[in-house]
């Protein structure tokens, strides 16, 4: 059942209703209207059996200030959040949006547990439970987060990369949308694939289904109820839905969750080789016989394309036999190639074409800032103004910081009228205060309570390899 039946019903509807005057239009508007109320009861059907399985997700914590639009992302303010997300386990696990659970301190879950009925209203009675979750992962490039919670037998949407999505459908978004639980919209699917900046890594199925604050980590789901993606974000001049919403396909939500889920990270194959998507400026000044597609532009010095006699310049044509005739579908393989397997590449030299079997690493995202180190433990700091964090072996490495033993890393400034102008940024390494080396959060608090308004601070700080001093006044 496509977007256009609606059109047709709707059509042939006005065309029974004008012929309602003699008797064979009086049969015909019947014949229309039980037509309309089959395909009601057929999107009924769809929404009660997604419906369950979404959960309104309930946050609070710390994350960045925004200000007239933009991000500070050096800035940490309080916040609470309301968003949704989807079971897609029957034993807890739920996926939702990255940012969803930036900075979160706390994570709650509502869940719609069906009943049984009562002999007065025959609908099933529903229960509503909140559970404490715990963020099991993260990935923001993707902008997906895995959760869980402690119950088992719960309603679930099964992951599926294998629905093909037509540019067209009809699609359904579930979530909470400015805290309104189990709200629905309707639209079609704008672009099946659809990328906001040219090559970017991630692609997101458009649909023109009402997206509004508080969608964000609930499913779209087609007219079989099928998941085929996540909703994440809208493109709004207003901040109010305007047709262009944007959601992360199956085949990414369902390879993230198996990653989050074994490790708490993201894992990707990587071939030592670049590609960007073909434009037909770029397709003319190269000479290329083709003015679309993935072209490789970079090739890593003794990584395996290389060492697989692939060159900068071919054309990506097939990978694993799929298609690439997009950057989307480029990033699609690398997603679904098995890590264990050697990836298969066809690609394009002049006109000729090459077939080559190139092994393959596991790519491990590396974290794009202190918020996304699991289970970090902040601690903060009244009289700087700032979130710090123990030099850990987990962070070690995001700094460059390998060969240090001691020092207090700043993991974010707090914004506020009373935040107190220290110089510092996110990601120094605090050293010393005054002529105290410091090798933890706590000799750093213990320093900190014996200073008095007025006193001269000196912190000696660690940014990009290099020592410097901040100097101020406690307020």
């Amino acid at each position: 059942m496509k977007f256009a039946l609606i059109f047709f019903l709707l059509a042939t509807f006005v065309q029974g209703q004008s012929a309602a005057n003699n008797q064979s239009g009086v049969r015909s508007t019947n014949q229309h209207a039980d037509l309309l109320r089959e395909f009601n009861t057929s999107l009924e059907q769809v929404i009660a059996k997604v419906s369950p399985a979404v959960v309104q997700i309930l946050v609070s914590g710390y994350g960045p200030e925004k200000s007239n639009g933009h991000t500070e992302t050096d800035l940490i303010v309080r916040q609470h959040a309301i968003g949704s997300g989807v079971i897609i386990d029957p034993d807890g696990y739920i996926m939702t949006n990255a940012h969803m659970v930036e900075g979160a301190q706390r994570v709650r879950v509502v869940v719609t547990l069906p009943g049984g009925s009562s002999q007065i209203d025959p609908q099933p009675i529903r229960s509503q439970q909140i559970f404490s979750a715990k963020v099991l992962g993260r990935h923001k490039r993707s902008d997906l987060a895995l959760l869980k919670i402690e119950a088992t037998n719960l309603p679930f949407i099964s992951l599926r990369d294998n629905t093909r999505v037509r540019q067209g459908e009809l699609v359904f978004a579930v979530g909470s949308p400015e805290g309104l639980r189990d709200s629905v919209t309707m639209g079609v699917v704008s672009s099946a694939a659809r990328q906001t900046e040219t090559n970017d890594p991630i692609f997101y199925i458009q649909t023109d289904a009402p997206l509004n604050p508080g969608n964000s980590g609930g499913p779209l789901v087609d007219i079989d109820g099928n998941l085929i993606g996540i909703n994440t974000f809208m493109l709004s001049a207003g901040g109010g839905s305007e047709g262009l919403g944007f959601a992360i396909p199956a085949a990414i939500v369902k390879f993230d969750y198996a990653s989050l889920r074994r490790t708490g990270r993201v894992e990707r194959v990587a071939i030592g080789a670049k590609a960007q998507s073909i434009t037909p400026t770029l397709a003319t000044g190269l000479g290329l016989s083709r003015s679309w597609g993935v072209i490789l532009s970079n090739i890593e010095a003794g990584g395996f394309a290389e060492m697989a006699g692939l060159q900068v310049g071919d054309v990506v044509t097939a990978i694993d036999g799929r298609p690439i005739d997009s950057y989307p579908s480029f990033v699609e393989a690398l997603y679904l190639h098995d890590p264990e397997a050697t990836m298969s590449i066809d690609v394009l030299r002049g006109q000729k074409t090459i077939s080559v079997s190139i092994p393959v690493t596991v790519h491990h995202d590396k974290v794009d800032d202190l918020a996304d180190v699991p289970d970090l433990q902040r601690t903060f700091l009244a009289e700087f103004g700032m979130f710090v964090s123990d030099l850990t072996e987990a962070i070690k490495p995001l700094l460059h910081a390998d060969d240090l033993d001691s020092g207090v890393v700043v993991v974010a400034q707090a914004a506020g009228p009373n935040a107190i102008s220290t110089g510092v940024q996110s990601g120094d390494i605090i050293r010393a205060v005054n002529h105290t080396s410091l090798n933890s959060v706590a000799q750093l608090q213990n320093t900190i309570h014996e200073l008095k308004s007025g006193d001269a601070v000196v912190l000696q700080i660690e940014r990009g390899g290099a020592l410097q001093y901040l100097a101020f006044e406690m307020d």
